[in-house]
């Protein structure tokens, strides 16, 4: 039997959660299999066997597992022994939102609105700017305002961020808490590109030649953008998903849209998604996706190319994925949310 070494993984911390659960292996497999069903995620197998391999060091757990894991145990990565945490990354979450009290009018009650405060704090570092703490306001206010206390004008999010760093998982997540419309660009647009680039004689799956980049993905970006307007004319914020990755590093092209909306009186919130490659890397696998194919291939020229230090000059909030990190806590905070409103 040959142990996978990983920095900070301690299987046995894992198997210890489990006893201190009173769950034997085969109780905590179908328990992990309803977590990642009522949370949407790709439904993990979670059978006695790998339950075991997991706890014994043979198997690492890939990313929905490990979700799952920090959701039904109701703690964090670094806890459950998966990896070494940031910088204060325990103790900041632990203290967080655990062992909430539950309210007796959750319309009314602050502690919904402080606990999504202090999730978008840590994973952003704390509001140092006026664009920061703009954006932070009207998320906690988009939440109180779900209860029907009016709606103001609306705002553009643009969440963008490496392939594989978490960008979609914490638009949802934003989402769940603000009600904006979420547009994501692969939904929209995949369909399309992939008709077009068959029909222009390519691959459907390409997304790093030439022809895809001259012919398609402008056209990716503009049906995003225009479906981003027809829901702000009608009043409804928007969060939209994409790379974006030449759009954010060209301040004209930012300068451009912000004016456009400024003309609309609509306001502009750019967050970029900050990963590790290696992260990056197990999240690509793990989807599986077509579009992939390349990256996977050419992993060493296509991450060459990649700037994982810094964020574009843009950006008006950096999180933190790093490890998963921002991403486990989203769905540690949803979890509490959910003990607070019931």
């Amino acid at each position: 039997m040959k142990t996978i070494h990983r920095p900070g993984w301690q299987p046995v911390v894992l198997r210890r959660h489990r006893e201190a659960h009173g769950l034997s292996l085969e109780a905590a497999g179908e328990q992990l299999r309803q977590v990642a069903s009522r949370h949407g995620i790709t439904a993990p197998a979670a059978n006695f066997q790998t339950l075991w391999a997991h706890e014994h060091g043979t198997v690492y757990p890939g990313p929905h597992y490990r979700r799952a894991y920090c959701l039904l145990y109701r703690t964090s990565e670094p806890a459950l022994g998966f990896r070494l945490p940031l910088p204060g990354e325990i103790s900041e979450v632990e203290n967080s939102i655990s062992d909430l009290p539950k309210p007796t009018d959750p319309a009314a009650d602050q502690e919904a609105a402080q606990v999504i405060e202090q999730t978008l704090i840590k994973v952003s570092g704390a509001p140092s700017t006026a664009e920061q703490t703009a954006l932070l306001n009207r998320v906690v206010d988009a939440w109180r305002r779900r209860h029907g206390q009016g709606s103001p004008k609306p705002i553009l999010t643009l969440v963008g961020g490496y392939a594989g760093s978490g960008k979609t998982e914490f638009s949802r997540f934003l989402t769940d808490i603000t009600g904006w419309a979420f547009l994501d660009k692969d939904s929209l647009t995949r369909p399309m590109a992939e008709r077009l680039l068959i029909s222009l004689g390519g691959d459907p799956h390409d997304r790093h030649s030439d022809l895809y980049l001259r012919e398609v993905r402008p056209l990716e970006y503009r049906c995003l953008m225009e479906t981003a307007f027809d829901n702000l004319r009608a009043g409804t914020s928007a969060i939209l998903s994409a790379p974006f990755i030449a759009e954010l590093i060209d301040p004209d092209w930012v300068s451009r849209l912000t004016n456009r909306c400024a003309a609309m009186s609509i306001d502009v919130a750019v967050v970029w998604i900050r990963c590790d490659v290696d992260s990056m890397r197990e999240y690509i696998e793990f989807r599986g996706a077509a579009r992939d194919a390349w990256k996977l291939a050419n992993w060493d020229t296509y991450t060459s190319t990649l700037n994982t230090e810094t964020s574009p000059d843009t950006a008006h909030i950096t999180v933190d994925n790093r490890l998963g990190a921002a991403i486990s806590l989203a769905d540690k905070t949803r979890e509490s949310l959910k003990r607070i409103l019931t």
